[in-house]
């Protein structure tokens, strides 16, 4: 059960209000700007992405509001590699030796050793508009420029993931990045989206399934196109790596997204 004595966090996040259980042993965890899952049963309990590298102390209160030591994650998943999601991978990796785990058409991205950021050169031109201005002071403030790559992340396979709790399966979605995927928990009926497509953003006037602003991706046009890798998946509850969580037929979520 959730520890009844979990504190605020100086920055304002809070466990009690930020964690909510989605599906039964699928927590989510609605980061200041980046969220991450939690996902437990009778065998122990994965992440499923960490934050921003600022965000790491509030992983780490998060999964202790669950009751469970950080130092046992059996795996973190990355939905792929960019600095708002990977952000508490190399200190689970380092520090407590957790397997960080993602796509082999990732894997060089977690490592470090290629980059699909967002550019400044990108952000600059664009920072006169209020909304990616303060955009662009939290992403600084929150670590993004001095975050470190998991260097000892690995490539995933199928028979690796459905040994986990959850038995996650991940589904290809190339376009955010060259190796990004979303992550199902068939026996959830949970869908963890990543940036496949969203909830909201800070550069968003709306709450709603939509994709992120074509900058952050890599193929914009193939982020799109990428969406219709989840037509045929059945699930009600979509939990996306920015935007609150829908409980809502996927379908539905696609078609609102694409209309």
């Amino acid at each position: 059960m959730p520890s009844p004595t979990a504190k605020t966090s100086p920055r304002g996040w809070n466990p009690v209000t930020n964690v909510s259980e989605q599906a039964p042993g699928v927590f989510f965890v609605e980061g200041p700007a980046s969220n991450w899952i939690i996902v437990r049963d009778e065998t122990g309990f994965i992440l499923i992405d960490s934050g921003y590298p600022a965000d790491q102390p509030l992983v780490r209160q998060s999964i202790e509001h669950l009751g469970l030591n950080p130092a046992a994650a059996r795996a973190l998943l990355i939905t792929h590699g960019h600095v708002d999601h990977t952000g508490s991978a190399a200190h689970f990796s380092t520090v407590y030796g957790t397997p960080v785990l993602c796509s082999p058409n990732e894997l060089d991205h977690v490592r470090g050793l290629v980059k699909y950021q967002v550019s400044a050169k990108q952000v600059v031109p664009r920072a006169w508009r209020l909304r990616v201005f303060r955009w662009m002071i939290h992403a600084i403030k929150a670590g993004s420029l001095s975050a470190k790559p998991a260097t000892k992340a690995q490539a995933w396979t199928a028979d690796t993931l459905n040994s986990l709790p959850g038995r996650p399966q991940a589904v290809p979605a190339s376009g955010h990045t060259p190796g990004n995927v979303a992550i199902l928990l068939p026996g959830k009926g949970v869908i963890a989206t990543g940036d496949t497509f969203v909830t909201g953003h800070p550069l968003s006037k709306h709450t709603c399934p939509q994709m992120l602003h074509p900058m952050y991706h890599h193929n914009p046009a193939a982020a799109l196109a990428a969406t219709h890798q989840l037509d045929s998946i059945d699930a009600s509850v979509i939990l996306p790596g920015h935007g609150p969580a829908l409980s809502m037929p996927l379908s539905d979520a696609l078609a609102s997204l694409r209309s």
